[in-house]
């Protein structure tokens, strides 16, 4: 210890002196140097204005004198009077400006009319400057911007003998020719400034020079942490050191000296051999002077290991340096640091076991298990029921259900997992959820309070061993959720306030990821109830298709895939998969507005590629409108397949954007990948959509689904395609919905991450008997043909009850049809759920429902029309357009 501590002397010197490149003398030295530069700039400056300001007034001193003069000049008055004063005058201001060193002399009458000036061409025009206090008798200086530039002249009146002003003369000079002269001055100022700045420099040198010396170079942080250091070794460490001059007199002992050995407080400048306080062997060592190293000395009940080292091994003086180490402590100290870091280990395996997943029972069941049984024997963990089911808790401890139960053994008495529990108010669990306070019970016999909960059971427990217990409340932003109960058997000896502090922590780490996960389970279930509400309750009734369907939520939180039936006119049937980009209720809330878009678009019986224009039209204002809040981060983007099946035609019309390509599984059993025209996800924009027409055989299945049931991070995307083929594959005769749950036991075995929307079509073709349809010449007569042909076809369907009302509409449409539209004109009826009445013609005009007036002689027909059917309509195709009216069936015609 000695050693370092003369070591510690030379380095805390010698490397600040050789390292320091700002010591206390550079230091000054700089200031003093700043100082001076500032001073001496500042003079030079002052004497170059100065300068420059005698300059400016010598030059109007000297403009005002030379134009005096010249106007008081005998023979002046006499030229003004002359018949031609320029050829007078011009020759003698010449040589009056050249003689009086100005650079003009102008003499102009009391009009500013130059007689004369050094430029001839100017004689004759007005002067630059200002006559007015000139003409009133006064003499005028100014600096104005003249024929020969900037200028400083004086303007005085020539006046007659009768006093009055007759003319003018001004005089001056251009400030340039001013300037110059500062110009030449500068030098000289300049090098007074420059050698005043030397002397000063090399004055203030010799002294940064001997203040280094006196500094050794030190910083002034380095001198005070040199200082600090030194003070810290002395007086701040738990070693006490002595410092023993070459007589044996004592010269310094620190406070950690003074304790352990006991000395008194004038200790400091006696001899060692006179402490009689000292053990002998002790006080031999110190006298001594030799080297010694952990020798194990006694000083009254204390072990001590004394180091001894000498001084003047580093040229300093002679003596020694002692250092005491108690050891007696050492072995309290390091238990106590054994103690300590095990329960650091506690808290960090707590902070890495628990709260693994967004889970309330699973996050205190962690909690129970991190604890024992390193803490505790037994850890039981009771929640608010409130708690379980994502909501805030009662001020109460009551309907508390045990969420976990561990222990070193399994045949305790203590409550069982799941029971619900209300404690009274005299428990310590009772008292820790109403304060938020941890509670201690040391001795859990004489504990009454707690006794009179359950007596049987507590008594039970008694007896088992359990004696000690702590009741932490599990509180998160100042909201107790529960209880945490840490138990102790015979084992173990009661707990401590030290455990207390401990528990509270375990315990306080543990309710951040409980709370975390009650506020998951909360938004989870928040999320997933908006999005079913969105998403279809129940599948509506059409004859086209037969249709099974499965929906599942992603594991970490609701998405915002989706998907749709939608019964169109004409029997037909749209069918829409989607998937919103994104997660969370601000996903699910997207999906549903495009869901509802989708809804509409079709009221309209839009083809597939402009009802995805429309969309993508849609997703960019909501971008935009969302540009720079929070949830603009979320979705960016949709993805949306949609397809139009016929069964008349038995063809199907899709188009995508984005989304991947539906499977087709053909009555033989094959199934395939649809070759669609890809289209970009909707909200980008620019980019036109393209649809694709085929025509499916009765019996098929088209499966359409989102990215979630073949996507996942351990396959490819080609993998989990292959994997859906082969899983459709096979069995063509299989219902959608078996379809469906096979699909997904194969690909998801397990609960998926993504949100999972799967739809299985089969297909069906509407018998050739239930459709009829006709071509209508375009004659009025042509009507009445058409009421014959269509009620022996209704005679057939056994629907002659409608016979009246059909007839009705089919003249209203097809006279619309012949007066309005143009040919072809073509009349079907389809005979499915409800009697379809279609009438096409090659005109793109739609008509419109409208009230007419008493006098109106038409305007009436689509208004019964509207009120004899349940639905009516016009959509467009290639063609022209189709206006429809649907019918329902008499109750006794069971449908088709």
């Amino acid at each position: 210890m000695a050693n370092r501590f003369a070591d510690f002397r030379r380095l805390s010197i010698r490397p600040l002196v050789s390292k320091s490149p700002r010591s206390v003398a550079g230091q000054v030295f700089l200031l003093q140097v700043a100082v001076v530069v500032l001073l001496v700039a500042c003079g030079v400056l002052a004497l170059a204005l100065q300068s420059q300001r005698d300059t400016n007034a010598e030059a109007k001193r000297r403009s005002l004198a030379v134009a005096e003069t010249f106007a008081h000049s005998p023979g002046v008055l006499a030229a003004l009077q002359a018949p031609d004063p320029s050829k007078i005058l011009q020759p003698l201001t010449e040589v009056g400006r050249r003689a009086a060193g100005v650079d003009f002399i102008v003499v102009m009458d009391t009009k500013g009319i130059r007689y004369t000036h050094p430029l001839p061409n100017l004689i004759g025009k007005r002067f630059v400057g200002t006559i007015g206090p000139s003409l009133a008798g006064k003499v005028y200086t100014e600096s104005v911007h003249g024929p020969l530039g900037q200028e400083v002249q004086a303007t005085v009146p020539i006046e007659n003998p009768g006093g009055k002003v007759v003319a003018l003369v001004s005089a001056g000079l251009k400030v340039k020719n001013v300037t110059n002269e500062v110009a030449r001055q500068l030098p000289i100022i300049l090098g007074a400034g420059a050698g005043a700045l030397a002397l000063a420099t090399g004055g203030t040198a010799l002294v940064g020079r001997r203040l280094r010396r006196q500094t050794h170079s030190l910083a002034p942080g380095e001198m005070t942490r040199m200082y600090e250091h030194h003070d810290t070794v002395l007086h701040s460490v738990r070693e006490g050191v002595l410092i023993v001059a070459g007589d044996g007199r004592l010269v310094l002992a620190n406070d950690e000296a003074r304790r352990l050995l006991e000395l008194p407080p004038d200790v400091e400048g006696r001899f060692v051999s006179e402490l009689s306080s000292l053990d002998p062997e002790t006080m031999e060592l110190l006298v001594s002077g030799r080297e010694a190293t952990d020798e194990v000395h006694f000083a009254g009940e204390r072990l001590l290991a004394v180091n001894q080292r000498p001084t003047d091994r580093g040229g300093g003086p002679k003596g020694t340096v002692v250092t005491l180490r108690d050891s007696t402590e050492l072995q309290a100290v390091t238990g106590r640091a054994e103690i300590a870091r095990e329960r650091l280990k506690l808290l960090y395996d707590a902070g890495l076991g628990v709260g693994t997943t967004l889970d309330v029972l699973r996050t205190a069941d962690e909690l129970a298990q991190v604890a024992v049984p390193r803490f505790a024997d037994f850890v039981t963990v009771d929640l608010a029921d409130a708690v379980l089911h994502g909501e805030e808790p009662a001020r109460t401890a009551t309907d508390m259900r045990r969420t976990a139960v561990c222990g070193i053994r399994d045949d305790h008495p203590l409550y069982e997992k799941g029971r619900l529990i209300d404690f009274l108010p005299s428990t310590p669990q009772a008292r820790g959820f109403g304060s938020g306070h941890s509670e201690l019970v040391t001795d859990l016999s004489t504990a009454t309070g707690w006794h009179a909960q359950d007596p049987e059971r507590t008594k039970a427990i008694i007896d088992y061993g359990i004696h000690s217990l702590i009741a932490a409340p599990i509180q998160a932003r100042g909201v107790v959720l529960g209880m945490a109960n840490f138990w102790r058997s015979k084992q173990h000896e009661p707990f401590d306030e030290e455990e207390l502090s401990l528990a509270e922590e375990l315990v306080a780490r543990a309710a951040v990821s409980i709370d975390n996960a009650r506020r998951y389970t909360r938004e989870h279930a928040l999320a997933v109830t908006l999005q079913r509400s969105l998403l279809p309750r129940a599948l509506p009734e059409q004859s086209a298709l037969d249709i099974g369907y499965r929906y599942l939520p992603a594991q970490s939180g609701v998405s915002g895939d989706w998907f749709d039936v939608i019964p169109l006119p004409g029997s037909r049937v749209a069918l829409a998969v989607g998937d919103v980009v994104g997660h969370g209720l601000h996903a699910a809330a997207t999906m549903g507005r495009l869901r509802t878009a989708v809804h509409n678009f079709s009221t309209l019986d839009l083809p597939p590629d402009e009802l995805l224009s429309h969309l993508d039209d849609l997703v960019g204002r909501i971008d935009q409108d969302e540009a720079g809040t929070e949830s603009a981060m979320d979705v960016v983007g949709a993805t949306c397949l949609y397809a139009i099946y016929d069964p008349v035609t038995r063809r199907c019309v899709m188009a995508r954007a984005g989304h991947l390509a539906p499977a087709l599984v053909h009555p033989d059993g094959t199934a395939t990948f649809l070759d669609l025209p890809t289209g970009p996800p909707l909200g980008l924009g620019g980019m036109p959509f393209r649809t694709a027409e085929l025509e499916l055989a009765e019996g098929s299945q088209l499966v359409l689904y989102t990215d979630g049931l073949i996507e996942d991070r351990r396959r490819d995307l080609d993998v989990g395609m292959e994997l859906l083929r082969t899983a459709l594959a096979g069995h063509p005769h299989r219902a959608p919905e078996e379809t469906c749950q096979d699909v997904l036991d194969e690909l998801l075995p397990c609960r998926p991450k993504d949100d999972v929307a799967l739809l299985v079509a089969r297909t069906r073709a509407l018998p050739p008997d239930r459709i009829a349809d006709w071509d209508v010449p375009p004659d009025p007569a042509a009507v009445a043909r058409m009421r014959d042909a269509v009620s022996r076809k209704l005679g057939e369907w056994g629907l002659s009850e409608l016979d009246f009302s059909t007839e009705l509409v089919l003249s209203e449409l097809v006279t619309n049809a012949i007066r309005y539209a143009s040919e072809p004109i073509h009349v079907r009826l389809i005979h499915d759920r409800t009697l379809i009445c279609e009438v096409a013609d090659g005109s793109s005009t739609s008509p419109h429902l409208r009230y007419a007036a008493t006098t109106d002689e038409g305007g009436r027909g689509l208004f019964l029309v509207s009120q004899i059917t349940e639905r009516w309509g016009t959509r467009y195709t290639l063609q022209g357009k189709v206006i429809w009216a649907e019918q329902g069936l008499p109750e006794t015609q069971a449908p088709a």
